[in-house]
Protein backbone atom coordinates (compact mmCIF):
# COMPACT_ATOMS: atom_id res chain seq x y z
CA UNK A 1 0.00 0.00 0.00
CA UNK A 2 5.99 2.41 2.07
CA UNK A 3 9.30 3.72 2.65
CA UNK A 4 12.14 5.58 1.26
CA UNK A 5 13.27 5.45 -2.47
CA UNK A 6 16.43 3.01 -3.77
CA UNK A 7 18.62 3.38 -6.27
CA UNK A 8 20.74 0.83 -6.11
CA UNK A 9 21.19 -0.87 -2.99
CA UNK A 10 19.17 1.56 -1.00
CA UNK A 11 16.61 0.30 0.93
CA UNK A 12 13.00 1.56 -0.03
CA UNK A 13 11.29 2.56 3.30
CA UNK A 14 7.29 3.55 3.90
CA UNK A 15 5.90 0.49 1.47
CA UNK A 16 5.78 -1.89 4.10
CA UNK A 17 5.97 1.05 5.97
CA UNK A 18 8.64 1.78 8.18
CA UNK A 19 9.75 5.58 8.94
CA UNK A 20 13.40 6.44 8.21
CA UNK A 21 15.68 8.36 5.99
CA UNK A 22 17.50 6.02 3.05
CA UNK A 23 20.35 4.44 4.25
CA UNK A 24 22.45 6.38 1.62
CA UNK A 25 20.84 9.47 0.44
CA UNK A 26 20.40 10.01 -3.20
CA UNK A 27 22.60 12.93 -4.88
CA UNK A 28 19.84 14.49 -6.00
CA UNK A 29 17.75 14.27 -2.76
CA UNK A 30 18.36 18.09 -1.91
CA UNK A 31 17.80 19.27 -5.11
CA UNK A 32 14.36 20.70 -6.55
CA UNK A 33 13.05 19.46 -10.01
CA UNK A 34 14.00 21.93 -12.81
CA UNK A 35 10.12 22.35 -13.88
CA UNK A 36 8.76 26.01 -14.05
CA UNK A 37 5.65 26.87 -12.57
CA UNK A 38 4.00 27.39 -15.56
CA UNK A 39 4.08 23.74 -16.86
CA UNK A 40 3.03 23.07 -13.47
CA UNK A 41 0.12 25.06 -13.26
CA UNK A 42 -0.40 23.62 -16.49
CA UNK A 43 -0.52 19.99 -16.26
CA UNK A 44 -2.93 17.87 -16.79
CA UNK A 45 -2.71 16.13 -13.27
CA UNK A 46 -4.85 17.09 -10.06
CA UNK A 47 -7.15 20.36 -12.44
CA UNK A 48 -10.37 17.73 -12.93
CA UNK A 49 -12.69 18.39 -10.58
CA UNK A 50 -13.50 15.35 -8.06
CA UNK A 51 -15.82 13.14 -8.50
CA UNK A 52 -18.96 13.19 -6.60
CA UNK A 53 -20.72 10.30 -5.01
CA UNK A 54 -23.12 7.59 -6.55
CA UNK A 55 -25.24 5.24 -5.56
CA UNK A 56 -24.05 1.33 -5.48
CA UNK A 57 -26.56 0.00 -8.53
CA UNK A 58 -24.97 3.19 -9.89
CA UNK A 59 -21.49 2.26 -9.16
CA UNK A 60 -21.80 -1.24 -10.25
CA UNK A 61 -23.29 -0.16 -13.85
CA UNK A 62 -20.57 2.40 -14.16
CA UNK A 63 -17.91 -0.24 -13.24
CA UNK A 64 -19.32 -2.81 -15.42
CA UNK A 65 -19.38 -0.26 -18.64
CA UNK A 66 -15.58 0.81 -17.74
CA UNK A 67 -14.37 -2.31 -17.80
CA UNK A 68 -15.75 -2.76 -21.53
CA UNK A 69 -14.33 0.01 -22.69
CA UNK A 70 -11.01 -0.27 -20.88
CA UNK A 71 -10.40 -3.79 -21.84
CA UNK A 72 -10.83 -2.25 -25.40
CA UNK A 73 -8.38 0.07 -24.88
CA UNK A 74 -6.14 -2.41 -23.37
CA UNK A 75 -6.47 -4.94 -26.49
CA UNK A 76 -5.19 -1.75 -28.54
CA UNK A 77 -2.08 -0.98 -27.06
CA UNK A 78 1.08 -2.75 -28.15
CA UNK A 79 2.98 -5.91 -25.61
CA UNK A 80 4.91 -2.71 -24.49
CA UNK A 81 2.43 -0.71 -23.39
CA UNK A 82 0.51 -2.98 -21.82
CA UNK A 83 3.49 -4.01 -19.56
CA UNK A 84 4.03 -1.01 -18.79
CA UNK A 85 1.07 0.08 -17.38
CA UNK A 86 1.38 -3.07 -14.92
CA UNK A 87 4.37 -1.28 -12.91
CA UNK A 88 4.71 1.28 -10.83
CA UNK A 89 8.13 3.19 -10.24
CA UNK A 90 9.64 4.81 -7.13
CA UNK A 91 10.71 8.35 -7.42
CA UNK A 92 11.97 10.31 -5.01
CA UNK A 93 10.25 13.20 -3.02
CA UNK A 94 13.23 15.30 -3.90
CA UNK A 95 13.36 15.13 -7.49
CA UNK A 96 13.11 13.12 -10.54
CA UNK A 97 17.28 11.34 -11.20
CA UNK A 98 18.34 10.20 -14.75
CA UNK A 99 18.43 6.53 -13.99
CA UNK A 100 14.35 6.67 -12.92
CA UNK A 101 13.12 8.75 -15.70
CA UNK A 102 14.76 6.50 -17.57
CA UNK A 103 13.68 3.62 -16.07
CA UNK A 104 10.55 5.46 -16.60
CA UNK A 105 10.46 5.88 -20.21
CA UNK A 106 12.53 2.98 -21.75
CA UNK A 107 9.69 0.47 -20.12
CA UNK A 108 6.86 2.81 -20.67
CA UNK A 109 5.96 2.52 -16.99
CA UNK A 110 2.53 3.66 -16.34
CA UNK A 111 2.75 4.48 -12.83
CA UNK A 112 4.89 5.96 -9.96
CA UNK A 113 5.02 6.33 -6.33
CA UNK A 114 6.54 9.64 -4.36
CA UNK A 115 8.78 7.78 -1.60
CA UNK A 116 10.83 9.38 0.93
CA UNK A 117 9.37 12.03 3.54
CA UNK A 118 9.54 15.66 2.61
CA UNK A 119 8.39 18.45 4.18
CA UNK A 120 8.77 21.24 0.94
CA UNK A 121 4.97 21.91 0.66
CA UNK A 122 2.48 21.27 -2.20
CA UNK A 123 4.39 23.39 -4.76
CA UNK A 124 7.76 21.64 -4.58
CA UNK A 125 5.50 18.19 -5.10
CA UNK A 126 2.98 19.97 -7.73
CA UNK A 127 6.34 20.74 -9.96
CA UNK A 128 7.69 17.53 -9.10
CA UNK A 129 4.57 15.58 -11.01
CA UNK A 130 4.31 18.41 -12.97
CA UNK A 131 7.43 16.75 -14.87
CA UNK A 132 6.17 13.49 -14.51
CA UNK A 133 3.07 14.03 -16.14
CA UNK A 134 5.41 15.78 -19.46
CA UNK A 135 6.76 11.30 -19.24
CA UNK A 136 3.40 9.91 -19.94
CA UNK A 137 1.05 10.74 -22.97
CA UNK A 138 -2.50 11.54 -23.69
CA UNK A 139 -3.70 8.39 -24.40
CA UNK A 140 -1.68 6.72 -21.33
CA UNK A 141 -1.03 9.66 -18.29
CA UNK A 142 1.03 8.67 -15.61
CA UNK A 143 -0.30 7.69 -12.40
CA UNK A 144 0.94 9.25 -9.65
CA UNK A 145 0.45 7.38 -5.80
CA UNK A 146 2.16 8.56 -2.51
CA UNK A 147 2.35 6.66 0.80
CA UNK A 148 -0.21 9.64 2.61
CA UNK A 149 -1.42 6.97 5.91
CA UNK A 150 -0.28 9.82 8.41
CA UNK A 151 1.79 9.76 12.16
CA UNK A 152 4.99 8.11 10.52
CA UNK A 153 4.63 7.42 7.46
CA UNK A 154 3.37 10.75 5.79
CA UNK A 155 5.47 11.58 3.04
CA UNK A 156 4.22 14.66 1.82
CA UNK A 157 4.67 17.28 4.39
CA UNK A 158 4.84 21.29 4.39
CA UNK A 159 3.00 24.59 3.16
CA UNK A 160 -0.29 22.96 1.55
CA UNK A 161 -0.67 19.69 3.46
CA UNK A 162 -2.13 18.76 6.92
CA UNK A 163 -0.19 17.44 9.84
CA UNK A 164 -1.75 13.87 9.93
CA UNK A 165 -2.15 11.80 12.71
CA UNK A 166 -1.15 8.21 13.24
CA UNK A 167 -3.85 5.54 11.93
CA UNK A 168 -4.20 4.61 15.91
CA UNK A 169 -5.44 8.22 16.31
CA UNK A 170 -7.34 8.53 13.56
CA UNK A 171 -9.22 5.21 15.05
CA UNK A 172 -10.25 7.01 17.79
CA UNK A 173 -12.55 9.89 16.16
CA UNK A 174 -15.88 10.03 15.37
CA UNK A 175 -16.60 8.56 11.88
CA UNK A 176 -18.25 12.17 10.64
CA UNK A 177 -14.97 13.54 11.97
CA UNK A 178 -12.86 11.03 10.35
CA UNK A 179 -14.55 11.80 6.77
CA UNK A 180 -14.16 14.96 7.16
CA UNK A 181 -10.60 15.06 7.65
CA UNK A 182 -9.71 12.37 5.09
CA UNK A 183 -11.90 14.72 2.67
CA UNK A 184 -9.62 17.43 3.21
CA UNK A 185 -6.55 15.14 2.91
CA UNK A 186 -7.41 13.90 -0.42
CA UNK A 187 -8.38 17.54 -1.72
CA UNK A 188 -4.57 18.50 -0.84
CA UNK A 189 -3.49 15.54 -2.79
CA UNK A 190 -5.06 16.08 -5.50
CA UNK A 191 -3.79 19.92 -5.66
CA UNK A 192 -0.43 18.33 -5.61
CA UNK A 193 -0.79 16.43 -8.52
CA UNK A 194 -1.80 12.92 -6.69
CA UNK A 195 -4.25 10.73 -7.70
CA UNK A 196 -3.50 7.54 -5.58
CA UNK A 197 -3.26 7.55 -2.10
CA UNK A 198 -1.41 3.59 -1.22
CA UNK A 199 -3.59 3.55 1.91
CA UNK A 200 -5.53 3.45 4.50
CA UNK A 201 -3.66 -0.07 6.79
CA UNK A 202 -6.65 -2.63 7.43
CA UNK A 203 -4.45 -4.61 9.29
CA UNK A 204 -5.58 -5.51 12.97
CA UNK A 205 -2.50 -6.14 15.76
CA UNK A 206 -3.66 -7.73 18.43
CA UNK A 207 -3.51 -5.49 21.94
CA UNK A 208 -0.68 -8.00 23.23
CA UNK A 209 1.43 -7.51 20.06
CA UNK A 210 1.49 -4.18 19.38
CA UNK A 211 4.57 -3.49 20.72
CA UNK A 212 6.51 -6.27 19.04
CA UNK A 213 4.55 -5.86 15.74
CA UNK A 214 7.53 -4.19 13.68
CA UNK A 215 6.12 -3.18 10.66
CA UNK A 216 2.58 -1.57 11.86
CA UNK A 217 1.93 -1.79 15.81
CA UNK A 218 5.27 -0.17 16.64
CA UNK A 219 4.41 2.63 14.24
CA UNK A 220 0.39 3.29 15.28
CA UNK A 221 -0.26 2.59 11.82
CA UNK A 222 -3.35 -0.02 12.88
CA UNK A 223 -6.67 1.63 13.53
CA UNK A 224 -7.15 -0.57 16.38
CA UNK A 225 -6.89 -4.25 17.42
CA UNK A 226 -11.29 -4.64 16.97
CA UNK A 227 -11.94 -5.97 13.49
CA UNK A 228 -15.25 -4.43 13.32
CA UNK A 229 -13.95 -0.79 14.58
CA UNK A 230 -10.84 -1.38 12.21
CA UNK A 231 -13.79 -1.95 9.75
CA UNK A 232 -15.58 1.72 10.12
CA UNK A 233 -12.53 3.78 9.86
CA UNK A 234 -10.99 1.99 6.92
CA UNK A 235 -14.77 2.54 4.90
CA UNK A 236 -15.01 6.47 6.01
CA UNK A 237 -10.81 7.11 5.00
CA UNK A 238 -12.08 5.14 1.68
CA UNK A 239 -15.17 6.69 0.57
CA UNK A 240 -13.87 10.13 1.72
CA UNK A 241 -10.61 9.82 -0.45
CA UNK A 242 -13.16 8.28 -2.96
CA UNK A 243 -15.32 11.23 -3.04
CA UNK A 244 -12.56 13.90 -3.95
CA UNK A 245 -11.38 12.06 -6.91
CA UNK A 246 -8.87 9.91 -5.23
CA UNK A 247 -7.91 6.41 -5.38
CA UNK A 248 -7.03 4.24 -2.82
CA UNK A 249 -5.66 0.67 -1.50
CA UNK A 250 -6.24 -1.03 1.21
CA UNK A 251 -3.24 -2.65 3.07
CA UNK A 252 -1.60 -5.27 3.96
CA UNK A 253 -3.34 -8.29 2.24
CA UNK A 254 -4.18 -10.62 4.03
CA UNK A 255 -2.78 -8.52 7.08
CA UNK A 256 0.03 -7.83 8.92
CA UNK A 257 -0.35 -7.26 12.23
CA UNK A 258 0.43 -10.78 13.50
CA UNK A 259 4.05 -10.52 12.43
CA UNK A 260 6.77 -9.26 14.11
CA UNK A 261 9.17 -8.43 11.17
CA UNK A 262 9.06 -5.30 8.77
CA UNK A 263 8.84 -7.14 5.44
CA UNK A 264 11.20 -4.62 4.21
CA UNK A 265 14.30 -5.57 6.28
CA UNK A 266 13.88 -9.21 6.39
CA UNK A 267 11.61 -12.75 6.21
CA UNK A 268 8.39 -12.20 7.88
CA UNK A 269 6.42 -15.17 8.77
CA UNK A 270 2.50 -15.31 9.89
CA UNK A 271 1.51 -18.09 12.04
CA UNK A 272 -2.14 -17.24 13.01
CA UNK A 273 -3.95 -15.57 10.12
CA UNK A 274 -6.04 -18.15 8.47
CA UNK A 275 -8.36 -18.06 5.06
CA UNK A 276 -11.33 -17.34 7.66
CA UNK A 277 -9.34 -15.57 10.15
CA UNK A 278 -11.97 -12.60 11.80
CA UNK A 279 -9.08 -10.15 11.14
CA UNK A 280 -9.73 -10.43 7.23
CA UNK A 281 -13.03 -8.05 8.36
CA UNK A 282 -11.83 -4.46 7.39
CA UNK A 283 -10.46 -5.88 3.99
CA UNK A 284 -14.06 -7.43 3.45
CA UNK A 285 -15.55 -3.92 4.19
CA UNK A 286 -12.86 -2.03 2.46
CA UNK A 287 -14.22 -4.49 -0.94
CA UNK A 288 -17.77 -3.69 -0.27
CA UNK A 289 -16.92 -0.06 0.23
CA UNK A 290 -15.70 -0.64 -3.42
CA UNK A 291 -12.04 0.16 -2.76
CA UNK A 292 -9.81 0.83 -5.81
CA UNK A 293 -6.85 -1.40 -5.20
CA UNK A 294 -5.66 -4.02 -2.45
CA UNK A 295 -1.68 -4.30 -1.50
CA UNK A 296 -0.73 -7.87 -0.95
CA UNK A 297 2.13 -8.24 1.69
CA UNK A 298 5.23 -10.25 0.74
CA UNK A 299 4.96 -11.93 4.50
CA UNK A 300 4.47 -16.00 4.57
CA UNK A 301 1.18 -16.97 5.91
CA UNK A 302 1.91 -20.39 7.05
CA UNK A 303 -1.71 -21.25 7.67
CA UNK A 304 -2.66 -20.42 3.93
CA UNK A 305 0.23 -21.14 1.50
CA UNK A 306 3.52 -21.98 3.58
CA UNK A 307 5.24 -22.45 0.65
CA UNK A 308 4.86 -18.83 -0.54
CA UNK A 309 5.04 -15.47 0.11
CA UNK A 310 1.79 -13.44 0.31
CA UNK A 311 2.57 -11.68 -3.26
CA UNK A 312 3.65 -14.96 -5.11
CA UNK A 313 0.77 -17.35 -3.70
CA UNK A 314 -2.25 -18.59 -5.46
CA UNK A 315 -3.95 -19.02 -2.95
CA UNK A 316 -3.84 -15.72 -1.27
CA UNK A 317 -4.47 -13.86 -4.12
CA UNK A 318 -6.88 -15.60 -6.71
CA UNK A 319 -8.42 -18.59 -4.01
CA UNK A 320 -8.56 -16.24 -1.00
CA UNK A 321 -8.94 -12.23 -2.70
CA UNK A 322 -10.48 -12.64 -5.98
CA UNK A 323 -12.69 -15.80 -5.53
CA UNK A 324 -13.95 -15.98 -1.75
CA UNK A 325 -13.82 -12.15 -0.93
CA UNK A 326 -14.72 -11.42 -5.10
CA UNK A 327 -12.42 -8.55 -5.64
CA UNK A 328 -12.04 -7.49 -9.11
CA UNK A 329 -10.15 -4.69 -8.88
CA UNK A 330 -6.46 -3.58 -9.00
CA UNK A 331 -4.08 -6.10 -7.10
CA UNK A 332 -1.14 -4.57 -6.41
CA UNK A 333 2.13 -5.65 -4.63
CA UNK A 334 4.00 -4.75 -2.13
CA UNK A 335 7.55 -3.28 -3.21
CA UNK A 336 9.45 -6.08 -4.92
CA UNK A 337 12.28 -4.29 -5.93
CA UNK A 338 14.24 -2.97 -2.83
CA UNK A 339 12.63 -5.12 -0.16
CA UNK A 340 14.56 -7.33 1.70
CA UNK A 341 11.48 -10.01 1.68
CA UNK A 342 11.98 -11.12 -2.15
CA UNK A 343 15.49 -10.40 -2.19
CA UNK A 344 16.40 -13.92 -2.68
CA UNK A 345 14.35 -14.16 -5.56
CA UNK A 346 15.18 -12.68 -9.00
CA UNK A 347 14.24 -9.34 -10.13
CA UNK A 348 12.19 -11.22 -13.56
CA UNK A 349 10.72 -14.06 -11.43
CA UNK A 350 9.45 -11.92 -9.04
CA UNK A 351 7.41 -9.63 -11.63
CA UNK A 352 6.02 -13.39 -13.33
CA UNK A 353 5.37 -15.35 -9.90
CA UNK A 354 3.27 -12.17 -8.84
CA UNK A 355 1.11 -11.93 -12.08
CA UNK A 356 0.77 -15.38 -11.99
CA UNK A 357 -0.63 -15.71 -8.52
CA UNK A 358 -3.26 -13.61 -10.25
CA UNK A 359 -1.56 -9.92 -9.25
CA UNK A 360 -1.90 -6.95 -11.54
CA UNK A 361 0.56 -4.03 -10.74
CA UNK A 362 3.86 -4.47 -9.21
CA UNK A 363 5.13 -1.51 -7.08
CA UNK A 364 9.35 -1.30 -7.66
CA UNK A 365 11.43 1.00 -5.32
CA UNK A 366 15.02 0.13 -6.95
CA UNK A 367 14.85 1.53 -10.53
CA UNK A 368 17.80 -0.47 -11.45
CA UNK A 369 15.98 -3.45 -12.05
CA UNK A 370 12.95 -1.95 -13.68
CA UNK A 371 14.28 -3.59 -17.22
CA UNK A 372 14.50 -7.12 -15.83
CA UNK A 373 10.99 -7.33 -14.91
CA UNK A 374 9.83 -5.62 -18.15
CA UNK A 375 11.71 -7.93 -19.96
CA UNK A 376 11.01 -10.99 -18.27
CA UNK A 377 6.95 -9.96 -18.33
CA UNK A 378 7.22 -9.59 -22.28
CA UNK A 379 8.92 -12.53 -23.06
CA UNK A 380 6.35 -14.56 -21.14
CA UNK A 381 3.38 -12.88 -22.57
CA UNK A 382 5.21 -13.49 -26.32
CA UNK A 383 5.95 -17.55 -25.76
CA UNK A 384 2.70 -18.38 -23.86
CA UNK A 385 -1.23 -16.86 -25.11
CA UNK A 386 -3.10 -17.33 -21.77
CA UNK A 387 -0.24 -15.54 -19.42
CA UNK A 388 -0.71 -12.53 -22.88
CA UNK A 389 -4.00 -12.67 -21.97
CA UNK A 390 -4.10 -12.38 -18.50
CA UNK A 391 -1.39 -9.01 -19.31
CA UNK A 392 -4.51 -7.50 -21.13
CA UNK A 393 -7.18 -8.42 -18.40
CA UNK A 394 -4.67 -6.86 -15.83
CA UNK A 395 -4.06 -3.90 -17.92
CA UNK A 396 -7.77 -3.01 -18.49
CA UNK A 397 -8.03 -3.28 -14.09
CA UNK A 398 -5.07 -0.17 -13.92
CA UNK A 399 -6.76 1.84 -17.16
CA UNK A 400 -9.89 1.31 -15.25
CA UNK A 401 -8.39 2.23 -12.01
CA UNK A 402 -7.07 5.45 -14.01
CA UNK A 403 -10.52 6.14 -15.22
CA UNK A 404 -11.98 6.37 -11.82
CA UNK A 405 -9.64 9.20 -11.03
CA UNK A 406 -9.97 11.10 -14.42
CA UNK A 407 -6.75 10.27 -15.81
CA UNK A 408 -8.12 7.75 -18.85
CA UNK A 409 -11.15 8.13 -20.74
CA UNK A 410 -12.56 4.55 -20.56
CA UNK A 411 -15.01 4.52 -17.93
Amino acid sequence: MRPALAVAGVVALGLTGCAVEPLVPPPYRTAEPAVDTASAEASPLGDAAPSTGATASSEAAASAGAGDQCRALAEELTPEQQVGQLFMVGVDTGGLDPATRSAITDSRIGSVVLLGNTTAGSGAIRRLTAELGSLGTAQLPLLVAVDQEGGSVQRLGGEGFDAIPPAREQGELPAGELRAAATEWAEQLRAAGVRYDLAPVADVVPEAKRSSNEPIGKLQRDYGSDPERVSESVVGFVEAMQSAGIATSVKHFPGLGEVTTNTDFGAAEDTDTTADSANLAPFRAAIEAGVDSVMVSSAVFTRIDPDNEGVFSRAVITDMLRDELGFDGVVIADDLGAAASVKSVAPGERALRFFEAGGDLVINANPSVMRPMVTATLERADEDAEFADQVVESTSRVLRLKSSVGLVDCG
